[in-house]
């Protein structure tokens, strides 16, 4: 497996290179299930790059942002990243992007999924049956293409913010091992991420169920974001019950919507707590 792996990110290094930072691709390159046939135009606010929108608060076209680490610095493993935003915007710089110049740093390649928002004004989307959906297809998408990217399939992981919280909650607990018989081989890729990070998660009680086989957790939130610490305790507990390893984080104060911006509160370190249980799961392994 390590050989094989090895001979595939030497094969296709060059490829990797080539991948302009940040650069976008589509989930369904003809159209996501259940956007088929739609014309209409994404809304965002342009960020300081032109290439990469700061806000969306209309997404048709599910996509991808591909980051990937320095040559000299990657260590094979992948995180797709779903930001926050209640499922009404995409707050896909600092739950993005900025989360992903941290993987990189580490030598982590980031994924951020720009999904599509059921509470949009008009939206004709739901969480379960859209925004899920494109987090599936965004693990099958990286899983598919690893030798490309430099990934190793088996440490691929998925994180969410608040809203993208939920979303990584639901395609750590409602994944599965792909279509064999597909002709898309995306589509033959399992969408079971190998490890999860969920950061101050929203969702409504009673619509998570864990499985025995859910990956491994890394939960973190604040004590006065009241709404979201209680459900994130509710899953460790509920990841617990099931025998899922998992490491929960709860910080005193600072309040929702931390990311990794300084605050100058003990919250800020929850990074390096994430790096560490990162390393105790031996999943900087080359």
């Amino acid at each position: 497996m390590i050989a094989r792996f090895l001979c595939s990110v030497i094969l296709f290094g060059g490829w990797a290179l080539a991948i302009e930072r940040g650069e976008e691709i589509r989930l369904w390159p003809h159209g996501a299930p259940g956007s088929e046939g739609e014309t209409a135009s994404e809304v965002f606010q342009p960020g300081d790059n032109a290439r990469l929108p700061k806000q969306f608060t209309v997404v048709h076209y599910p996509s991808i942002y591909v980051f990937l680490p320095p040559k000299e610095k990657a260590n094979g493993m992948a995180v797709v990243i779903a930001p926050g935003g209640g499922h009404s915007q995409l707050v896909i710089d600092k739950e993005g992007y900025e989360i992903a110049d941290w993987l990189n740093r580490n030598g982590i390649a980031g994924f951020v999924l720009k999904y599509r928002l059921a509470r949009a004004p008009g939206s004709h989307y739901t969480v379960e049956g859209d925004a899920l959906p494109d987090a599936a297809r965004a693990m099958r998408m990286v899983r598919s293409r690893a030798a490309e990217w430099g990934v190793d399939p088996a440490r691929i992981g998925f994180m969410g913010f608040s809203a993208g919280g939920e979303v990584a909650a639901l395609i750590e607990t409602r994944f599965d091992a792909g279509n064999d018989s597909s002709s898309d081989p995306v589509e033959r890729a399992s969408s079971r991420p190998d490890f999860a990070v969920v950061v101050y998660p929203g969702f409504k009680p009673g619509t998570i169920t864990v499985p025995k086989d859910a990956p491994p957790t890394f939960l973190v939130c604040a004590d006065d974001d009241r709404s979201h610490v209680v459900t994130t305790v509710n899953l460790y507990l509920d990841l617990e019950k099931q025998g899922v390893s998992s490491e929960m984080h709860i910080y005193a104060s600072g309040a929702h919507g931390f990311g990794m911006r300084p605050k100058h509160l003990p919250v800020d370190t929850w990074p390096d707590r994430l790096r560490e249980w990162m390393a105790d799961r031996k999943l900087f392994k080359e």
